[in-house]
């Protein structure tokens, strides 16, 4: 099957490598040459622009979206609109909001274009391993697409699924998400507990390492946490500073929407967020209201 990837970043480009190896035929554009050669150099056809890469691709048209969510898809989705053609399809393979995805998909299907959200799981690791994909969409178009999903996941039936419509792929995607920020903050917390017992002198890359196998608290995370521990056991050089892409946020509200509620994903976001205030106003108001009902001491900065 020929598809267009567009976005050639890390994951954009381990994708592609992947479809190549798959026996796709696969023509890619991003707007740094670079990155372009370096996919070339895979056996990939590649175009400068968007109109290159749409004239390049038999029709129907099958165009793959790794761009930033946000104001990046939605100049991508714009920009491609007039240069296709009725019965062409976008795949967005990015962590864009489910809302954004209705509406780009409403927009696209006024010209007879189809749109497939696919959230897409599995970062570096997914060139070897595959990726796991929740894709929302109309059931016959998907269908005709399996050769790809079947290519790009772990395996043929497993780790992709055909999870909604449209929309419904990014919403799945965006739980997974908060679930991971839930699931991060945990091991995070637990192995700070076990730092904080100086007297057990406790070797942290060994536990992660006895953790990994037997344990029910065994997953792929913890895998990467004990690779992180034996890199860096003390994680020297690195800034407490937790940043996040917004899928948290988004997990968070819908719970709020739909009167869910979800006090671990909540409680992680709010954590992330405390990560980055290095002079919590806060903080010293919470010392001052102590200081001054109970004449606590006060630290001076």
């Amino acid at each position: 099957m020929d598809i267009g990837m567009i976005g050639l970043g890390r994951m954009g480009a381990n994708m592609a490598q992947r479809l190549l190896r798959g026996g796709h035929r696969v023509t890619g554009f991003d707007p740094n040459a670079d990155a372009r050669n370096a996919l070339a150099a895979h056996g990939a056809g590649t175009a400068d622009s968007l109109a290159a890469l749409v004239a390049a691709l038999p029709a129907p048209r099958v165009l793959w979206l790794m761009v930033p969510a946000g104001a990046v898809t939605d100049g991508t989705v714009d920009a491609l609109q007039p240069l296709l053609a009725a019965g062409d399809t976008l795949i967005d393979g990015g962590n864009s909001n489910y809302k954004d995805t209705l509406r780009r998909a409403a927009a696209c299907a006024t010209r007879g274009i189809g749109y497939v959200d696919c959230g897409t799981s599995g970062g570096v690791w997914g060139l070897e391993q595959g990726y796991s994909l929740m894709i929302g969409g109309d059931a016959a178009l998907i269908e005709r697409l399996r050769p790809l999903f079947e290519t790009l996941a772990p395996g043929k039936e497993r780790g992709w699924g055909h999870v909604g419509p449209v929309g419904a792929g990014h919403f799945t995607k965006m739980v997974h998400n908060g679930i991971e920020y839930g699931l991060m903050q945990a091991y995070a917390e637990g192995f700070s507990i076990l730092a904080h017992k100086q007297e057990f002198a406790l070797d942290l890359p060994q536990v992660a390492q006895i953790w990994r196998d037997g344990s029910v608290v065994r997953s792929w995370l913890l895998d990467l946490t004990a690779a992180a521990l034996g890199k860096n056991p003390r994680l020297d050089g690195i800034a407490p500073w937790v940043d996040d892409s917004g899928e948290g946020r988004w997990t968070v509200a819908e719970a709020i929407d739909l009167d869910v509620p979800a006090p671990v994903i909540t409680a992680s976001l709010i954590e992330r967020l405390r990560s980055r205030d290095k002079d919590s106003f806060a903080d010293k108001l919470l010392a001052a209201m102590r200081n001054e009902f109970g004449g606590h001491a006060m630290r001076k900065a």
